[in-house]
């Protein structure tokens, strides 16, 4: 294996740009969740339903979860240095477009534009990362470049917070554009357009299937909690249809004989198990996160700020749960380590059904530090551990895999935990609602933001409490369906990791074949695309 023939120097500036592009992921990821309540707000915000909230989260999840893997061929053609310009331009104007929106309606369109910026960011990212280093120096730069994730998950939710406190909210979406500056400089003095000679597919057949089923999937579950009703034809049938294409996208994939999405490797008992482990975690921990922005800023009424500075423990116990559960895991084994971790983490989440209007913030902010801290401990040894079950030459492929369950569990998360908290919420404020005007009611049914407006309009300070209560019984409600799918997603890694031995063991038999060590495999889900070491004369030099 030969090296890039960069000079180091040149390979850190690229480092440093790659990381501020994985930062402006990251930080767009986290900032959304304190934003969630402002929009909502018929004054200060957009006066967004719970349903368009959701589909603001999702369409952006959705768009980066089912085109990841065509936007690592794209950069396989076309070279991955300018996917990654062209996906930095999408999101900066799409941000733009975010920030200004009108209508809760063009901030959804804006989010999935953003979210097709993301999958062109992401495997190019990678992939540039992949072919500047090599040897001992990838792994090392790969570690590196992961404290990028940590940064803007502790980084995000406090500038958001900051940004509410002082301007108006498309602000948290118009800080981005300035980034995106900083790193097309950066790519244009400093990165070479790195491409592969092995020339992949675009799989556009695999790319519609899949993007058409999870969204008719997602509408169906979140027009269930917009109609609180699961028998009517607007709901089961886009359920249906959603199934019947993600069905046939499956097959369609099998039939390929280089698939972008390979079914095969979940049928495999540990990568598979694995992987629907951990996306189940992710439906969880979106779920809970939507809640967790009503909740702080809602029903406690904590400004934006904050809410920010309330949500830096998980962020800290995630940075800290990483490395702990890599020693750990190297001390006793990834079984003992990673089912115990998630049955903690499943915990915390139902714990949340213990919250109140009145719980104090030390308690929560303890909490939210072992919901951190144990996902920490879960999701990085899990995924090298996954990976590593493959060969070398199924790496990428696994990937694109992992990264897709990941990202489907989020967007089912979102839908799913959105919906029992709307469908109950319902039911809990109606006997209040007794004496409202017959429009003023239909508004205070959709969301407790809704039933407080309503509740200063009408000068009736008991609606305001009465939806608040409403919310919080929903909240446990869903916290406790919530617990129930994550301890699933323990007991099914408990029976998917019966095989998988000790890291020191593995590693003995593959380190003379794996230069990148363990560290290249746990980033390596962010990539979607598989890339081969870099060959001198292979388009390095060129600008």
């Amino acid at each position: 294996m030969t090296t890039s023939a960069l000079p180091k120097f040149r390979q850190q500036l690229i480092l440093a740009v790659l990381m501020v592009c994985s930062l402006l992921i990251w930080l767009d990821n986290t900032v959304l969740s304190t934003t969630l309540e402002t929009l909502a707000d018929p004054v200060r915000g957009l006066n967004a339903s719970p349903a368009e909230l959701q589909w603001a989260t999702g369409s952006y999840t959705l768009a980066f979860a089912t085109l990841m893997f065509t936007a690592g061929a794209l950069g396989d053609r076309f070279g991955h240095r300018a996917v990654l310009a062209a996906g930095l331009l999408v999101f900066a104007g799409s941000s733009v477009w975010a920030a200004y929106a009108g209508d809760a309606g063009q901030l959804i369109a804006a989010r999935a534009a953003m979210g097709v910026g993301s999958a062109l960011i992401t495997p190019a990212n990678l992939a540039i990362l992949m072919w500047t280093f090599t040897g001992p120096a990838r792994s090392t730069a790969i570690a590196v470049f992961s404290t990028s994730a940590g940064v803007g998950m502790a980084v995000g939710p406090v500038l958001a917070g900051v940004l509410l406190d002082h301007f108006w909210w498309g602000s948290v979406f118009l800080v981005n554009v300035p980034v995106v500056v900083l790193a097309l400089i950066g790519i244009v003095l400093l990165v070479p357009n790195f491409r592969s000679p092995v020339v992949r597919s675009l799989d556009p057949a695999g790319m519609l299937l899949s993007v058409s089923g999870l969204a008719a999937l997602a509408y169906g579950l979140i027009r269930a909690g917009q109609v609180a009703a699961w028998g009517r034809t607007d709901v089961w049938a886009p359920i249906a249809i959603g199934l019947v294409l993600l069905a046939a996208f499956v097959l369609v994939e099998l039939r390929v004989k280089v698939p972008s999405f390979d079914p095969r490797l979940l049928a495999q008992r540990t990568f598979g198990g694995g992987n629907v482990a951990l996306g189940l975690l992710l439906f969880a921990m979106a779920a809970v996160t939507f809640y967790n922005a009503f909740y702080l800023q809602g029903a406690r009424g904590f400004s934006p700020i904050e809410a920010g500075l309330a949500s830096l423990p998980t962020a800290i116990g995630a940075l800290l749960g990483a490395p702990v559960g890599a020693r750990l895991v190297h001390r006793w084994s990834l079984r003992l380590v990673s089912v115990p971790a998630l049955t903690v983490a499943a915990l915390t989440m139902g714990a949340y059904g213990l919250f109140g209007l009145r719980t104090p913030l030390v308690r929560i902010e303890i909490l939210l530090f072992f919901q951190g801290l144990s996902i920490g401990m879960v999701i990085g040894p899990v995924t090298a551990a996954l990976i590593s079950t493959l060969p070398l030459e199924r790496a990428g492929a696994g990937s694109a895999v992992t990264n897709t369950v990941r990202q489907t569990g989020s967007v089912i998360g979102i839908a799913v935990g959105g919906t029992i908290m709307s469908i109950v919420y319902r039911h809990a404020i109606e006997p209040s609602l007794g004496g409202t005007p017959g429009p003023m009611r239909e508004q205070a049914r959709v969301s407790a933001e809704q039933a407080r407006h309503v509740a200063t309009a009408t000068h009736r300070p008991a609606l305001a409490h009465a939806a608040d209560d409403a919310f919080v019984h929903a909240m446990h409600v869903g916290a406790v369906w919530i617990m129930f799918i994550a301890l699933f997603g323990a007991a099914v890694l408990l029976i998917a990791l019966r095989s998988v031995r000790k890291p020191a063991a593995a590693g003995r038999e593959r380190e003379r074949d794996q230069e990148a060590g363990p560290a290249a495999d746990e980033a390596s889900p962010r990539a979607g695309a598989e890339v081969p070491p870099a060959r001198e004369g292979d388009d390095v030099g060129s600008h």
